[in-house]
């Protein structure tokens, strides 16, 4: 028998496509009950937008925090993923869903560029929805957590200086931190990631910056790729004395795990809480 490809999610969660449609109908139903505000611009093509949810009644300086999308950055959406605001809403805050452009008409260079400007702009707009630049926090899953993670961090495809905002801390939820893999796997006709890409934009090649706490978390039924590398940069950010905290989120599968992030009253929900709450 053929080895299963260990990217490949779908073959380990048997209610895959259930689940997906699962989450963009929560999203949508979340949607309805709070105050968005939709496709707000930041860069020049329409997927540089993000969507902002706005708690009842927000109190000056509230805190900001933004949510990236996964999907191997060859799909997804942040309509999709409403949902992940509800503890955000729920600490008083104001969130932001971003997206992006997606491999293979964008290169991964392209798309952490973009995301590194969404967070620029959301932090420079920050005064006037009435939010504090000093309460910004970030959250991503899969590729979002990759995408994340490059918020705070130098990867070795980056050229000078490069311009990142300043974080107070970041969950990473199932992410993806060494690229080397997925030039080879399912996605090698999908993404068209090269092996010079996943080099350049691997976080565990890159330098991360000192200061926000990174929560790193995965789901305890995942495949090795993603219980392995959380543990792997973990151990980079602990060797260098960075503040971490490693997490395992028990019965969660790679999708399953997304309802969890959403729900304020679960752990994995109350911690992006309580991360979005500190002062």
């Amino acid at each position: 028998m053929a080895q299963r490809d260990l990217y490949r999610n779908r073959d380990f969660i048997p209610d895959f496509d259930a689940i997906m449609a699962e989450t963009e109908a929560r999203s949508r139903r979340f949607a309805r009950t709070a105050r968005v505000e939709c496709n707000v611009g930041y860069g020049d093509t329409p997927r540089q937008s993000f969507d902002l949810v706005f708690p009842p009644d927000p109190a000056p300086g509230a805190p900001l925090h933004m949510f990236i999308h996964g999907g191997y950055w060859r799909a997804g959406s942040k309509d999709a993923h409403t949902l992940v605001a509800a503890p955000v809403v729920a600490a008083g805050g104001i969130a932001a869903l971003v997206s992006y452009d997606l491999m293979p008409e964008a290169r991964l260079a392209d798309i952490v560029g973009q995301v590194r400007s969404a967070a620029r702009h959301l932090v420079g707009m920050a005064p006037e929805i009435g939010a504090d630049p000093a309460r910004f926090t970030v959250s991503g899953h899969s590729a979002g957590a990759h995408l994340a993670s490059l918020l705070a961090a130098e990867a070795p495809g980056d050229v000078g200086p490069v311009a990142l905002p300043e974080l107070r801390g970041m969950l990473l939820v199932s992410g993806i931190y060494d690229l080397s893999g997925i030039p080879g796997s399912f996605l090698k006709d999908e993404a068209r990631m090269s092996g010079e890409e996943a080099q350049a934009w691997s976080p565990l090649r890159a330098n991360h910056r000192r200061g926000p706490l990174r929560i790193i978390t995965r789901g305890e039924e995942e495949t090795a790729p993603f219980q392995d590398q959380a543990v792997a940069l973990n151990a980079l950010l602990d060797l260098d004395a960075q503040p971490t905290e490693l997490r395992c989120e028990l019965g969660l599968n790679h999708l399953s795990i997304v309802y969890e992030l959403a729900d304020p009253g679960a752990p994995l929900g109350r911690r992006l809480l309580d991360l979005v709450a500190s002062p």
